[in-house]
């Protein structure tokens, strides 16, 4: 048996003691805080709770061989795991439970998060880098089973990039690769396709990844024989276990109550992957759960009274007792001792969380209360706000829902009297909502120096004797400098690494830059999703490409999930400047039409959405978010790769703005907006419009999230007084969210003479074969005949019906 990095015989007996009843400690204060934490839950101080009880000892085990620099992606079972490694204190732990929006007092989300998701910070408060090799990491937890195996993908990528590619800077993030990322995931959860992927790419990359698979037979109420084939997850993975012809994984299989096997078994498991970098499947057997599944439900609803005695006499933390028992490491009297003691740590703990929690919500409370009282004595309606004081007053434990509501509801009886406490009631309000919101809504995008935000636009120069060239020859070269630039970017996805993308935009970057930088991928969005993620959280800076912007639909409940909600969810400490490449728009057939942007726009508030009208553009944005810190999607035109553009003299320069259109084409009847493929056919219909009198102004929206941060397009409506919008989604897909911005974002509504109008694809998508984009995207012809059908409504006179 080993203990941290030595072994039994490196060490005297008061240290080996003094190591054991540590671990003992650490799994009964575990232990403890998920019993204490569920009376919390059924007392109604905290809303809901799922704990890590019965996963203790495997977990004590795990710590030992978790070095600086490693990473953790698990889920809502690893809470024993955090107090070993000096993550997770007891009074952040309940803290994280009251759901406290402190970032100081609950560290791993700032209350954003229910209890049991863990992260540690990687980020200072201004967004800055931390040195992750002085720590121990854990990257932030999301309730999605198996949502976090496609990013754990990615933690351990970094590694072997970190050893095997030359020229990386990497001193706060790699030391040559030596670090592992380490994966933890329930039984059921196995059966999830996210899980399935991800054991394939990481078998198939052969990175540093070990996954823990806690194993207690049940998936919330549901047998393991209803779950698994076999019910054992190991026996049927056993095709990927590595021999001498073949690399795969070395699978480990042991009983997670058996301390001294656990210790060696994750001292050979952090060997292996640290040292050979080959992935590990450790599944942990024998495990039970004292509480079941969670605060929602009795476990002795499900599990019959064989099961729950099983479940009594095999706890790991009791055979872990009797382990130090019968090796005279301790004594029953010594034992309960420590087992009294730590209870009292553990009600303590819980008390200093509860009123750290507390005592700002009360004094604001009190604040509120004076401040009604203040109202009600110049008030006419004296008798009606001393009702809503008193409704306030009474409540014990209020939160601040409870105060804004009261103050908010007693301002209904001053509207029609004028008093210095009105003012007073009015400007405190406002003063509290706009400090106590960003406590939950702040750092869904970067508020560091480095937001996209931030990043001014650097036009593309040209020389006098610039030649026209293919769209994809602007892009390639300008990735070409980006690689040269940034060590630390790559590029990786369905082919795009031998052939150059399907376009042929990364042509000849392979052979130039090595397999590892410019990598082809699997057929496995999902996890060419994770791997962005991953890397991006450990200083790299990848370009995860989607072959087509239908397909990333595949991977659209990680973006949504992980990628987009990481910086909100832990407050600012974490980040995945992640750069996702896809194409789209004007394409045939129902799986390649490529449009899809109402839905994506809608799950995936977080990440930049950019939607370049060419290639030109696109290298433009691919600049500009290599010197941001933030994720984003571009969507390139897959009809304009052959289209010829300029090629800049200032390739991997120049910067194509966030959140600012461009008016391609000034005009003074109508407004025409835009963006992508589309946007093209629009120039071409307002030059024919042109030929009947109609000047519209064409704007090419350029970036959809964010979307025209200084109001552009209300000044172009201000001027015209007419408005549409025009784009090839589905109807009420991104054209309503483009009109719903400029009519009551930017209240362009008052300066419209005519109805605003949309102008979208049919309900359905394009049959196959070029007949199905003309007949179910809007048309050259659609575009002429829609503007001149609201120029007829305003003059009849000038523009007769056209038919």
């Amino acid at each position: 048996m080993q203990t941290s990095q030595k072994t039994i015989n490196d060490i005297s007996f008061e240290e080996f003691q003094t190591e054991i009843l540590s671990d003992y400690k650490i799994a009964m204060t575990s232990r403890e805080c998920s019993l204490l934490g569920r009376r919390e839950v059924l007392t109604g101080k905290a809303k809901f709770g799922i704990f890590g009880d019965g996963k203790e000892v495997p977990q004590l085990a795990w710590a030992k061989v978790f070095q600086n620099g490693d990473f953790r992606s698990g889920y809502y079972r690893d809470q024993t795991f955090m107090m070993a490694i000096g993550a997770l204190s007891i009074q952040q732990f309940f803290a994280g439970l009251y759901g406290d929006a402190d970032i100081d007092h609950d560290p791993m989300s700032g209350g954003r998060q229910m209890g049991g998701h863990f992260g540690t910070h990687s980020l200072d408060e201004k967004g800055d880098w931390k040195n992750l090799l002085e720590q121990k990491n854990s990257s932030a937890d999301i309730s999605p089973t198996a949502g976090q195996m496609p990013r754990l993908l990615g933690l351990a990528q970094a590694s072997k990039i970190y050893r095997n590619v030359s020229g990386i800077h990497s001193p706060k993030f790699s030391d040559k690769g030596n670090e592992v990322a380490w994966g933890t995931i329930g039984n059921a959860s196995t059966s999830e396709g996210l899980f399935f992927e991800t054991i394939n790419a990481a078998g198939v990359l052969q990175v540093p990844m070990v996954i823990s698979i806690w194993d207690d037979e049940y998936g919330i109420s549901v047998h393991a024989k209803h779950q698994t084939t076999k019910e054992n997850i190991s026996e049927i993975l056993k095709g990927f276990q590595r021999d001498k012809d073949n690399k795969g994984y070395e699978i480990l299989k042991v009983k997670g109550w058996d301390y001294v096997e656990l210790v060696e078994t994750y001292q050979r498991a952090s060997k292996i992957a640290r040292e050979e970098h080959v992935p590990v499947i450790i599944h942990v057997v024998e495990l039970t759960q004292p509480q079941g599944h969670s605060t929602s439900g009795s476990h002795e609803r499900y599990k019959n009274k064989e099961r729950l005695d099983w479940e009594l006499e095999n706890d790991c933390i009791r055979k872990m007792r009797d382990w130090i028992v019968t090796h005279g490491i301790s004594t029953e009297v010594e034992l309960d001792a420590i087992d009294k003691n730590i209870k009292k740590q553990v009600r303590e703990g819980k008390k200093a969380a509860w009123e750290a929690y507390q005592n700002p919500i009360k004094e604001e409370q009190q604040e509120a209360i004076q401040l009604l009282t203040n109202l009600a004595k110049s008030s006419a309606n004296k008798v009606f706000i001393e009702r809503a004081i008193t409704e306030l007053s009474n409540v014990n434990e209020a939160i601040r829902k409870d105060i804004a509501s009261a103050v908010r509801k007693s301002l209904r009886y001053v509207i029609s009297e004028e008093s210095a406490q009105k003012d007073a009631t009015h400007q405190w309000i406002d003063a509290y909502i706009e400090r106590i919101q960003p406590k939950y809504s702040s750092h869904l995008y970067s508020q560091s120096k480095k937001s996209a935000l931030q990043i001014k636009e650097v036009k593309p120069t040209y020389d006098d004797t610039a030649e026209d060239v293919d769209g994809r020859l602007v892009l390639r070269d300008n990735f070409d400098i980006i690689f040269k630039k940034y060590p630390q970017a790559l590029i990786f996805g369905e082919d795009a690494g031998t052939i150059g993308d399907v376009n042929q935009g990364l042509e000849g970057l392979q052979e130039k830059y090595g397999e590892l930088r410019v990598a082809d991928a699997g057929i496995r969005e999902a996890t060419i999703m994770g791997q962005g993620i991953g890397m991006a959280m450990r200083g790299l800076r990848p370009i995860a490409e989607i072959q087509y912007l239908d397909y990333i639909l595949y991977a659209l409940q990680i973006m949504s999930d992980d990628l987009a909600t990481l910086h909100y969810r832990t407050k600012g400490r974490q980040k995945a400047p992640v750069i996702v490449r896809t194409r789209g728009h004007r394409l045939e057939g129902i799986w390649h039409s490529g449009s899809q942007l109402g839905g994506i726009l809608n799950l995936i508030r977080g990440i930049h959405v950019l939607v370049p009208r060419n290639m030109t553009k696109a290298a433009g944005f691919y600049n500009t978010l290599l010197e941001c810190d933030e994720p984003a999607v571009v969507i390139e035109c897959l009809n304009g790769y052959r289209l010829k553009e300029k090629l800049p003299t200032n390739l991997g320069e120049f910067k194509t703005p966030l959140g600012v259109i461009e008016t391609v084409k000034e005009g003074k009847d109508i407004t025409l907006v835009s963006y992508g493929s589309t946007l093209r056919m629009v120039e071409q219909a307002a030059k024919e419009l042109l030929e009947v009198g109609i000047d519209a102004e064409v704007i090419d929206v350029q970036s959809l999230l964010p979307l025209d941060i200084n109001h552009d397009i209300a000044k172009s409506v201000q001027k015209t007084n007419r408005l549409m919008v025009i784009d090839e989604d589905v109807p009420g897909g991104a054209s309503a969210y483009l009109l719903n911005a400029i009519l009551n974002t930017q209240d362009a509504y008052q300066y419209l003479d005519s109805q605003p109008k949309t102008l979208t694809a049919r309900a359905h998508r394009p049959a196959y074969g070029t007949d199905g984009d003309y007949f179910s995207k809007p048309s050259l012809e659609d575009i002429f005949e829609s503007v001149y059908a609201v120029m007829h409504e305003v003059s009849p006179k000038d523009y007769p019906k056209l038919r």
